[in-house]
């Protein structure tokens, strides 16, 4: 039986999820739905990393088509009763790593944004500045320093949501990608081993 059935489902999942990644990305540039700050370069640096778009968005792509496509390809190409197991394995395995390189972009750049704060106007100074960036993260939790930012509006609550759903995406394909990397690694040494077992009794 081929191994196709799970890989697709996992390709059709981590397609979901990359442009999950890419949208909320692309949200990040906008806040409250405006333009103008992203035209003046008034959002943070972690913003314009491109790690939704980029790292959780098109790296995971690759491994997506990859994966959802495994199986006709294999089965096409094989034309044996086992639909050619190791005919793609290690192109699939290689496009899963890409994924997992492109997730853990997604994960860093995210936990760096959420740790740093968004850059905005304060009501201190009227300067555009990282207030939030020496609270190392507590920030999150001091809702009421929130409101020193002034422009973007709800700036904070904007980054939070879309920095910790880009932080959460990540997360979900470096597992599901990790996950098939191991399996197929797995499945590769098991049929090694039963192909010894068959083969071994000719050669006693």
């Amino acid at each position: 039986m081929c191994f196709g059935n799970c890989a697709r489902c996992t390709g059709y999942k981590l397609l979901v999820l990359a442009l999950l990644c890419i949208v909320a990305n692309i949200l990040l540039y906008f806040p409250n739905g405006e333009t103008r700050f992203a035209s003046e370069h008034h959002l943070s640096k972690y913003v314009e990393c491109l790690h939704g778009i980029l790292g959780g968005g098109f790296l995971v792509l690759l491994p997506a088509i990859v994966l959802i496509g495994r199986h006709q390809v294999c089965c096409a190409g094989a034309g044996h009763e086992d639909c050619g197991k190791g005919c793609l394995m290690l192109s699939s395995v290689l496009a899963a790593f890409v994924g997992i390189l492109g997730s853990g972009y997604c994960i860093i750049i995210s936990a760096l944004g959420l740790s740093q704060g968004p850059y905005c106007l304060t009501t201190v100074g009227r300067n555009w500045i990282y207030p939030f960036t020496e609270s190392s993260g507590g920030y999150l939790l001091e809702y009421k320093k929130w409101s020193q930012c002034q422009e973007p509006q709800n700036i904070v609550q904007w980054n939070v949501t879309l920095f910790s759903i880009l932080l959460v995406l990540g997360g979900i394909e470096f597992i599901l990608c990790s996950i098939y990397i191991i399996s197929a690694i797995l499945r590769g040494i098991c049929g090694l081993c039963s192909h010894h077992e068959e083969v071994g009794p000719f050669f006693r």
